[in-house]
C-alpha cells in the first residue's frame, strides 16, 4: 500500500495538536510546567544527557509523535537492520555497520555463516599492523621509522577519520596523519610539501578501487614516488590498500598482503567503524579504537533495546520530523562546543544530506514532501560571532542541536572550559527564551533613539536540542556518531525512502570525463554543450597558461 502521511491516524492527530501550540511561545510551557526538564530529559549511561525541553512540544505532541512511530512500525525496521535483512534495496545489500562494533566474542549471523569471525580477524590485522608501526617494527625502504600516515579517499574515507581524530587529538601518538582527498592539486601538493615520501605510509581507501579523485590522487603519487626513488621493488613497502576489490588493487601494484578489507555491507558514510578507520588506530591506538567501538555498540543497544519515550535517536529523530513537515523547517543547525569537534558539522552533513537526500519514495513514488534538511553549523563561541545574529533576531526558524562537553582533557588554562560552557548555556537559554531588551547601553544614533528598544528585542522561541557529555574521550565520541546515524536512519523510515545508497553521488562524473578528454587534447567545442558550458570552455582555453 502506497505511504502517506495524510492517511495515517497519528498524524492527523499530530496535525491538530500542531494547530494547537504552533503560535506558543517556549516561555510559555516552561511556565506551566515546572517539571518540564525531568520530563524531557534522558541520561545515558550516566555518559551524556539530552535535554529536549527547549522544543516546541508538549506532553500531547511527545504522545501523538510516540504513537505514530509505532503506527509507521518504526521498530520493525530497526529490526530488519540489526537482523541483517537486505534493507538497502536499491543495491540489494545488508547495511550492517553497527556489526563492527559489536564486541568480538559475540555473534552475529548473515546467510548462516558468523561474520563475526571475519570481523575480528579484520580487527586483529588491523591491530598487529597498527602496533608494528608505532613501535617502529615496520619500517620505510630506507630503514627509517615511519612518521607520517597520508589517508587517500575521499566522503567517507575521509571525512569520518579526519573528524575523529580532530577529536580524540588529546589521545594522539607521535604519528603524523594527513588526509588527501580533493582532486585539486593544490590540495595534493600541500600534503606532499609536509611529508618525507621514505618515512610515510598512504592509504588508498575505496571499497570499489575506483573513485576516481581517489585513484587519481593515488596514481599521481605513485607517479611521483617512483620517480624520485627509481625503484618498484620498495613501492609495497610505503603503499596499502583499503578495499573490497582485490583484483583491482593488485592490478594498481599493491601487494596482497597490504589489503584491509572493506565489507560489502558497509556504507561508505557509515565505514569509520571499519578498517577505513585505520588512521584513526594508528593515531590513538588499538585499545583506544576499542573504547571507540564500545561507545558505538552502547548506543546501538540503547536504540535497540528502548522504548521510544526514552530512547535518544528515535526522539531526536521524530522532533526533527515535527519541525521539517510542520513547520517547513527547511534547515537545521549543528552547534559544537569544543573545538575538537570543529569537523562534526561536515559529517553530519554527509550523513544526512547524502542519507536522505532523495526525492522518490520507497513506492517509486515522487515525493511532494521535504526530506533531508539542510544541515550547518560551526563551532561555538566563533559561530556565536558570525550566524548566530541570524538566529536570534533573523527571520528565518532554524532548530538546533547544541553539543559540548564538561570536561575537556587538558589541565591548563581550564577556566577557558568554564566560559566556554557559560556561553553554551547561555545560548540554548537565549535563543529559547529571548529578552526584550539588553541591559547594557550603546550610543542612540538619531534616526533609530525612539525607536531603540525594538532593534534591542529578542524574540526567542528558537527550538534547541542540548547533548551534553561528561567526558571527550573515545567512548563518547563513539556514543555521539552512533546516536547521529540512528537518528538520520529513523528519519529515512518516517520519510519513507531508501536512505542507504547515494546515485546522485555519481551524476557528472560521466560528463565530467568527456569534458576532461575535451580540456586535454584541446579537441574543437562540442555542439552538444549548452552555451554555457561552451562559452565557460572557450574562457578556460584563452586563459590556459
Amino acid at each position: 500500500m502506497e505511504y502517506c502521511f495524510n492517511k495515517k491516524k497519528y498524524f492527523k492527530m499530530l496535525h491538530k495538536n500542531f494547530k494547537k501550540i504552533k503560535n506558543l511561545h517556549i516561555k510559555d510551557f516552561f511556565l506551566h510546567d515546572k517539571n518540564r526538564f525531568d520530563k524531557f530529559s534522558i541520561n545515558f549511561m550516566d555518559i551524556m544527557v539530552l535535554d529536549y525541553s527547549k522544543n516546541i512540544i508538549n506532553d500531547e505532541t511527545m504522545k501523538f509523535l510516540f504513537k505514530f512511530a509505532k503506527e509507521i512500525k518504526i521498530k520493525k525496521e530497526i529490526k530488519k537492520m540489526f537482523l541483517g535483512k537486505k534493507i538497502n534495496k536499491t543495491e540489494n545489500s545488508s547495511v550492517l555497520h553497527i556489526a563492527l562494533r559489536k564486541p568480538c566474542n559475540s555473534n552475529f549471523f548473515l546467510n548462516k555463516k558468523n561474520i563475526m569471525i571475519k570481523i575480528k580477524n579484520c580487527l586483529k590485522k588491523m591491530k598487529n599492523f597498527s602496533e608494528n608501526v608505532i613501535n617502529g617494527k615496520i619500517r620505510g625502504f630506507t630503514n627509517k621509522k615511519i612518521t607520517d600516515i597520508v589517508n587517500i579517499g575521499i566522503g567517507g574515507s575521509e571525512l569520518g577519520p579526519k573528524m575523529v581524530n580532530n577529536a580524540l587529538k588529546d589521545y594522539k601518538n607521535h604519528l603524523k596523519i594527513h588526509y588527501l582527498s580533493n582532486i585539486d592539486n593544490n590540495n595534493l601538493i600541500d600534503v606532499l610539501n609536509k611529508i618525507s615520501l621514505d618515512t610515510s605510509l598512504f592509504f588508498i581507501i575505496s571499497k570499489t578501487f575506483t573513485t576516481y579523485e581517489t585513484i587519481k590522487n593515488a596514481k599521481s603519487i605513485k607517479k611521483y614516488f617512483n620517480k624520485k626513488f627509481y625503484n618498484n621493488n620498495f613501492f609495497y613497502k610505503h603503499f596499502y590498500a583499503i578495499s573490497n576489490n582485490k583484483k583491482e588493487v593488485i592490478k594498481f601494484g599493491i601487494n596482497k598482503k597490504n589489503i584491509f578489507k572493506i565489507f560489502k555491507w558497509t556504507g561508505g558514510r557509515y565505514s569509520v567503524w571499519s578498517s577505513v578507520g585505520l588512521s584513526i588506530m594508528l593515531s590513538i591506538g588499538y585499545k583506544n579504537f576499542l573504547k571507540f567501538l564500545d561507545g558505538a555498540n552502547k548506543m546501538d543497544n540503547h536504540f535497540y533495546e528502548t522504548r521510544y519515550n526514552k530512547n535518544i535517536p528515535v526522539i531526536l529523530s521524530l522532533i526533527s520530523f515535527w519541525y521539517n513537515i510542520f513547520f517547513n523547517a527547511d534547515t537545521e543547525a549543528v552547534l559544537a562546543y569544543s573545538d575538537r569537534l570543529s569537523k562534526f558539522t561536515k559529517y553530519v552533513q554527509q550523513l544526512n544530506m547524502e542519507s536522505n537526500g532523495k526525492n522518490v519514495d520507497k513506492n517509486g513514488k515522487n515525493i511532494l514532501y521535504n526530506t533531508s534538511q539542510i544541515i550547518w553549523g560551526g563551532v561555538g563561541t566563533n559561530c556565536q560571532h558570525s550566524f548566530f545574529q541570524l538566529l536570534h533576531q533573523g527571520t528565518r526558524f532554524v532548530p538546533c542541536d547544541f553539543i559540548s562537553f564538561v570536561n575537556n582533557n587538558n589541565k591548563i588554562f581550564c577556566e577557558h572550559n568554564i566560559n566556554l560552557l557559560s556561553n553554551f548555556f547561555a545560548q540554548t537559554k537565549t535563543l529559547a527564551f529571548g529578552k526584550k531588551t539588553l541591559k547594557k547601553n550603546i550610543k542612540k544614533i538619531e534616526y533609530c533613539k525612539k525607536n531603540l528598544k525594538l532593534y534591542k528585542k529578542f524574540l526567542g522561541n528558537i527550538p534547541s536540542n542540548t547533548i551534553l557529555f561528561k567526558n571527550i574521550d573515545p567512548e563518547s565520541i563513539g556514543a555521539l556518531l552512533s546516536m547521529y546515524e540512528h537518528k538520520i536512519f529513523v528519519q529515512g523510515i518516517i520519510l519513507n525512502i531508501f536512505s542507504f545508497d547515494q546515485w546522485g553521488v555519481e551524476l557528472g562524473k560521466s560528463l565530467s570525463n568527456i569534458i576532461y578528454e575535451h580540456l586535454k587534447k584541446n579537441k574543437k567545442i562540442n555542439h552538444k554543450y549548452d552555451s554555457s558550458t561552451s562559452g565557460l570552455i572557450k574562457y578556460y582555453k584563452k586563459w590556459k597558461k
